[in-house]
């Protein structure tokens, strides 16, 4: 009854589009989305027009911390006054940086000076970075200011002042950040998408073998497969093992082809294999909720599209979700949060013995449901 069944659902196209078609199309539309994203918008060459009083150590100082910034491709033109805003109003520079006569005397006495930032027309986001640059450098000449100022408080000789605010300007930072490593249950955004799907999909997928139960019934079928010469759990039985292997084969597939298609690497195929047999069996747990409790094959159908796309987006689908508190716990009792989750921690390099918390949410959420699912009324099947 089973081979019989799943030749019958392998012949069906709409299971082969709708398990597997489907989510792999739209894994690769999301994938276009969120790969623009994360490959973000490259900076073009960068010119500044700089008006720069001669002679000033402390503003060559900050033409040369602008030359030397690794990453960006900065070219500093000094012009004058005029032509730096000139160039700035039309475009041929992306900002114009005016610096005022007398800015080092400044940062020696104390009192500083005010530095203009002009942005070109169109500078767009070249723009906008190289202004954030030239505000953090300055914000360190004004540190600058505010040492000599303490320093002239507590006595120090006038000659040594520039000194202080040179060193003070140009001196490395003390606190550097370092790129970190994410956690080993986190997926990249593009194993998350893979995984999310595969989950969701799922759980449409598993309804193809059990909720037939309920469109034998109306087709009228379904009284005579009781009368055959076996016992009635048989025929359930049968409709449970179809659910099953057509998820497994599913979201199998999904996660092969998933990850080849956007290079993902889901890690150790046993453990992997075990989370797809946690899930499968917790998804397919659910139908047998759904088959007694709808009257017909439509209702049937609906409730499970609106059980599908709860958990599946409750469990990062399309989109992780933050919680915290109750909400939190509730979140992590989803078989498909546990199922990325899992994912995650293999991603990672773990093994079996890594996705025991997983895979007992997993089980743990088919027991319960399994047994929800004989006390229940019976308003569907009659078995």
């Amino acid at each position: 009854m089973t081979a019989a069944d799943l030749k019958q659902r392998i012949r069906d196209r709409s299971v082969i589009i709708f398990a597997i078609v489907v989510p792999l199309a739209l894994m690769g539309i999301l994938n276009l989305i969120i790969g623009g994203a994360e490959e973000g918008t490259e900076l073009g060459d960068m010119t500044v027009a700089a008006s720069v009083p001669q002679g000033d150590a402390s503003a060559d100082a900050i033409v040369s911390a602008l030359e030397g910034i690794d990453g960006l491709s900065i070219t500093v033109d000094q012009v004058d006054e005029d032509r730096a805003r000139a160039e700035a109003r039309d475009g041929t520079a992306t900002i114009g940086l005016l610096i005022p006569e007398g800015f080092g005397e400044g940062l020696s006495s104390g009192d500083g000076r005010d530095i203009t930032i002009i942005e070109g027309d169109g500078a767009g986001l070249e723009g906008q970075v190289l202004t954030s640059v030239l505000t953090g450098i300055v914000d360190r000449f004004g540190a600058a200011t505010v040492a000599t100022q303490a320093a002239g408080a507590l006595g120090v000789p006038p000659t040594d002042l520039e000194a202080i605010a040179q060193d003070v300007a140009t001196a490395e930072p003390s606190i550097s950040l370092v790129d970190g490593q994410a956690s080993d249950e986190q997926l990249s955004d593009s194993g998350a998408l893979v995984a999310g799907q595969a989950g969701l999909f799922l759980l449409f997928t598993v309804g193809f073998g059990v909720l037939s139960l309920n469109a034998e019934r109306d087709q009228g079928t379904l009284p005579r497969l009781l009368s055959m010469p076996m016992r009635p759990s048989a025929v359930l039985i049968s409709k449970g093992l179809v659910s099953f292997l057509l998820g497994i084969v599913a979201t199998t597939i999904l996660l092969v082809v998933g990850g080849l298609m956007f290079g993902v690497d889901f890690g150790s195929l046993p453990a992997v294999g075990l989370l797809v047999l946690s899930v499968v069996t917790a998804a397919t747990s659910l139908m047998f909720v759904i088959a007694r409790v709808a009257k017909t094959a439509e209702q049937a159908n609906i409730a499970q599209s609106i059980i599908a796309v709860t958990l599946g987006v409750a469990g990062g689908a399309f989109f992780p979700l933050a919680a915290s508190g109750l909400l939190a716990r509730l979140l992590d009792l989803n078989p498909i949060a546990a199922f990325v989750r899992g994912l995650g921690i293999t991603s990672g390099g773990g093994g079996v013995s890594d996705i025991v918390g997983p895979v007992l949410i997993m089980l743990g959420f088919a027991v319960v449901v399994g047994a929800i699912s004989r006390l229940v009324p019976d308003r569907g099947t009659s078995l």
